[in-house]
């Protein structure tokens, strides 16, 4: 599978070394240009360019940028793809955000209305990047760790869900995109490891 993300800062740098382990050929960019991701082409073993062009390039996308930053991600080029976002709100970078205060709407939610043609699913926003590196366990490892999923496309869950089990995860389908605050910033189950019936009864009994 080819992906492109979109972000080349430690969360793009993370999913794109695990991606290409697994055998996916993958693009990375960023806003300021390929040529300040020469360095990576090689460390990766990944192609860099443009975010238009990786955009264009992937299957999928990834959206790995800050969340202020969301409304710069293209939506010509990802229309009819799956994009995974993992984005998280945190006021003291992003800057308010009253929906997300006010807790009307998710951060992705607020990706979707930006990609309206897109197919959006939440994932890889519950784990520091350092354990998504060393936490994956093979499939059937007692006490393997699960990461959350939600999304309104079942096609776009399981795509997101095959990575997962292919960096050394379990996953939970936590429900449409509309239940994603139950694993954003500040929740119990944020960045916490758990098995996958652990993170069920935990995202079950959270409150907003």
């Amino acid at each position: 599978m080819k992906i492109g993300l979109i972000g080349a800062g430690v969360v793009g740098r993370a999913i794109a070394t695990l991606a290409v382990r697994a055998g996916h050929q993958v693009m990375l960019s960023n806003s300021r240009g390929p040529h300040t991701l020469f360095s990576l082409r090689a460390a990766v073993g990944c192609a860099i360019g443009t975010v238009d062009e990786a955009a264009a390039f992937g299957d999928i996308g990834v959206v790995a940028v800050p969340l202020a930053a969301y409304r710069a991600v293209p939506a010509a080029a990802l229309a009819g793809k799956v994009v995974i976002d993992t984005n998280n709100y945190y006021p003291e970078r992003d800057g308010a955000i009253a929906e997300l205060d006010d807790k009307r709407t998710t951060t992705s939610e607020l990706l979707a209305r930006h990609l309206p043609a897109s197919r959006i699913v939440k994932a890889f926003n519950a784990i520091t990047m350092t354990d998504l590196d060393r936490d994956g366990r093979p499939a059937g490892s007692p006490n393997r760790r699960a990461l959350p999923v939600a999304g309104d496309d079942a096609k776009g869950k399981a795509i997101a869900i095959a990575l997962l089990d292919a960096f050394g995860f379990d996953a939970l389908d936590a429900g449409p995109l509309s239940q994603g605050w139950r694993f954003e910033r500040g929740t119990p189950a944020y960045c916490v490891a758990l098995t996958r019936d652990a993170l069920e009864k935990t995202l079950a009994a959270t409150t907003r």
